[in-house]
């Protein structure tokens, strides 16, 4: 195995591309997984100025906002077969315009219908972000640092969730909701201009002689029961980013630990902290030691107990709370892992399909976890400590799932090990 492809120096490429240009295509891949994690939670961080503005209640601003995941995740086994077939810059540029246009859409809105719409093609666009990066990953780098770059991807998003929530509520304040979703608007723009200038596939990238039916990955996806079980493995790993981290965290905090909104904010930040750290710290582990499956096992274990101890106490110490909830999402990046287990089991050839595939089961988790804790909550009178047990119980869930998977064989993983 050589410590890369043969496609990313000028040695044997056909195209005679420079030894920069994957890297380049890795940032700008990593740079729009950024574009797409902020103008997915832009809505968050004006909810009552957008509501005032648009004359939508606290539930229609659910469904406003919630557009962009019910076109996002049935995407995404879309998005894995056409890059699959035909690479990732033909429809990844265009797709990075299309969510700054969506953004810049919902910003100049004259009603609820335009902004709707503007939110449904953000989505859309957006489908491609995260897939086509882990695409670029696996096609311009060796397979040993896949789940390590995969990881820093996946860093990147959660960065952004955590200094950009603060940076964009702090700027929609200041100018507006509408001027701050056209700077976000803009930002895209440079990057769409960027990307067509530079973003550029492997020569290895595409296949159509392997798969002459256009669905043919997905089949052999679909007959999978090891993907359909990491997929499982990992949305329930990433059940507490999206649950506590993205909706019912702060709300949490304040009625069971008394802690202030803003107190609160930071504690919940620390998730996204905590989750980059570990998206890259468990990749580079994994691929040091040639393991997978133990190391998702021990993420989830060990993150069972530090969300316990933040939700099953009623702890006020602001210091200890936000250690946990660090610790917590820092385990939790163990789910980052569960693409590479998913691709290292599959055909080079469906790589792109595979990992669309599980993301689009822990997108589509979300749909139902966040409603769930929602009822739990009315059904008990609004118990968070009832309701957000079902966090450390999913953790549990994934780790005895985990126990029923194979470690990947692959050449990389056991000279690792060796």
């Amino acid at each position: 195995m050589q410590d890369r492809p043969q496609n990313t120096g000028p040695q044997g490429n056909k195209h005679g591309m420079k030894q920069w240009t994957g890297p380049l295509a890795f940032t700008l891949a990593a740079l729009f997984f950024l574009f797409e994690f902020i103008s997915r939670i832009a809505p968050s961080t004006a909810t009552s100025l957008i509501s005032d503005d648009l004359g939508l209640t606290s539930a229609g601003l659910g469904v406003f906002s919630s557009l962009f995941f019910w076109v996002y995740a049935p995407m995404q086994i879309v998005v894995g077969l056409l890059l699959d077939r035909w690479g990732a810059r033909r429809f990844v540029v265009p797709a990075i315009a299309l969510c700054a246009g969506g953004i810049a859409l919902t910003g100049l809105a004259p009603n609820l219908a335009v902004a709707a719409i503007g939110r449904v093609m953000t989505g859309f666009g957006a489908s491609f972000a995260f897939v086509g990066a882990l695409y670029v990953v696996n096609h311009w780098f060796a397979p040993k640092r896949f789940a390590m770059l995969s990881g820093l991807v996946n860093a990147v998003g959660m960065l952004g969730t955590a200094v950009g929530v603060v940076w964009l509520t702090a700027l929609t304040h200041h100018i507006g909701w509408r001027p701050a979703f056209l700077t976000i608007a803009t930002f895209g723009a440079v990057l769409f201009l960027l990307a067509l200038l530079f973003y550029r596939d492997a020569p290895s990238a595409g296949d159509t002689d392997t798969h002459p039916n256009p669905l043919g990955p997905l089949k052999q996806i679909v007959k999978s029961p090891q993907v359909w079980l990491l997929s499982l493995v990992g949305a329930l790993i990433y059940m507490p980013i999206n649950v506590y981290g993205g909706l019912w965290g702060n709300e949490e905090l304040v009625a069971d630990h008394g802690l202030s909104a803003v107190a609160s904010e930071t504690a919940v930040s620390m998730v996204f902290w905590g989750m980059a750290l570990g998206s890259v710290l468990w990749g580079a582990v994994s691929d040091a030691l040639g393991h997978r499956k133990w190391i998702i096992f021990a993420g989830s274990v060990a993150g069972m107990f530090a969300w316990g101890w933040v939700i099953l106490t009623g702890s006020s110490d602001i210091l200890a709370l936000s250690a946990a909830l660090f610790l917590g999402g820092m385990f939790c990046g163990a789910q980052m892992l569960t693409y590479a287990m998913a691709k290292e089991g599959q055909d080079q050839s469906t790589v792109g399909t595979v990992t669309a595939f599980v993301n689009m089961i822990g997108i589509g988790a979300a749909l139902v976890f966040q409603p769930l804790v929602g009822w739990l909550l009315d059904l008990s009178g609004n118990d968070h400590t009832v309701a957000l047990s079902t966090v450390p119980i999913c953790l549990g869930l994934s780790a005895l799932a985990i126990l029923a998977l194979k470690e990947p064989d692959q050449p990389h993983l056991r000279k690792a090990r060796r």
